[in-house]
């Protein structure tokens, strides 16, 4: 019997050639991207308790053993090219970033000038190197016609600069066009998590986090600038304050709202439409999603907030000023007789 397993073992250390299945057309072997955490997690459902280039070896043939087989296609070379650009500038940009705290601190100390001027001659030296960046990544998109395209979408929403489309476009492009928006939703990590067990534990909904964390810093500072310039977006915002959320839970939720609309514009190749995306205040108030990540609890009112008003009341009189009105024509009225 331990004779019968040892050789078991062998057999499976050695190298499996592959099945005819798993070529293509042309007769070349097809690959398989296993998500890393997804094969965590399955070497855990192993109970495997040592950690050695031979257990893991084994683990992925199991799992490849027992999972269904998906082929992995490589996305386009200009593609490819763009995402390591628009990466790029992302580091050089937190970079310059980090260097410009560095210089407030050295401008408010004024301990060395030399020093600080050092910073400046760096903060110079990283803007230039931003813009050249910047400069072939636009090369590569203009010189490919569905990058060209969908570039010049991205541009028509409101809230999206030149540099936030580019960083956007080169971590969407790479990705299967034929994902769903729930699938794209928890490829940004966007996706509600839910914490409960019995009656007992039941943590508030959040975000998983479990996903591309440069999509969603990109898509934080669009819908900040959406908030502050598109109505739509804006009137959206105010109404979900207005119903007791978060500040963050609102900016979450035309986060996620704009990561829908924007994948379905640049699949569908149509003009974006804020009106179309973001519903009115009235619309919003009667359904809310099942599966909405930004639950909470309605607003208390406020005993010391000036004039005896809360601020969702503020809020409310705000995006729709008759009803509030009204109620103060009639309290006049009433006091005056």
């Amino acid at each position: 019997m331990a004779g019968q397993k040892g050789a078991d073992l062998r057999r499976s250390d050695r190298c499996v050639p592959p099945a005819d299945e798993h070529r293509d057309a042309q007769g070349e072997i097809e690959v398989m991207v296993v998500n890393p955490r997804v094969a965590k997690d399955f070497a855990g459902a192993l109970s495997n308790r040592s950690k050695t280039d031979k257990v893991d070896a084994a683990t992925l043939l199991e799992y490849v053993r027992r999972m269904e087989f998906e082929p992995w296609e490589p996305p386009r070379r200009e593609v490819l090219e763009l995402r390591e650009l628009g990466r790029r500038i992302g580091q050089l940009v937190q970079l310059a970033a980090d260097e410009k705290n560095r210089r407030h601190a050295k401008s408010v100390a004024s301990i060395s000038e030399a020093v600080f001027e050092d910073v400046q001659a760096h903060i110079r030296q990283l803007d230039e190197r931003i813009s050249a960046v910047e400069k072939r990544a636009m090369t590569v998109i203009e010189q490919d016609d569905d990058l060209r395209e969908q570039y010049e979408i991205l541009m028509r929403v409101t809230g999206i600069g030149r540099r936030s489309a580019v960083q956007l476009l080169t971590e969407l492009s790479v990705l299967d066009p034929e994902m769903t928006v729930r699938q794209i939703v928890a490829h940004a990590g966007l996706d509600p998590r839910r914490y409960e067990s019995g009656t007992s534990v039941d943590k508030p909904v959040r975000i998983s986090k479990v996903g591309n964390a440069r999509i969603r810093a990109i898509l934080f500072m669009i819908a900040l600038s959406a908030i502050r310039h598109d109505h739509n977006a804006r009137r959206f915002y105010a109404a979900l304050l207005v119903r007791g959320k978060k500040r963050m839970q609102a900016i979450v939720a035309v986060m996620r709202k704009l990561l829908h609309g924007i994948w379905i514009v640049l699949q569908r190749r149509v003009a974006f439409d804020s009106a179309i995306l973001f519903p009115s205040p009235a619309s919003l108030a009667q359904a809310e999603s099942s599966d909405s990540a930004i639950a909470a609890p309605q607003p208390e009112p406020a005993q010391d907030h000036p004039k005896g008003r809360s601020k969702a009341e503020e809020l409310r009189e705000q995006l729709d000023p008759g009803p509030a009105e009204a109620t103060r024509s009639r309290r006049k009225r009433s006091k005056a007789a």
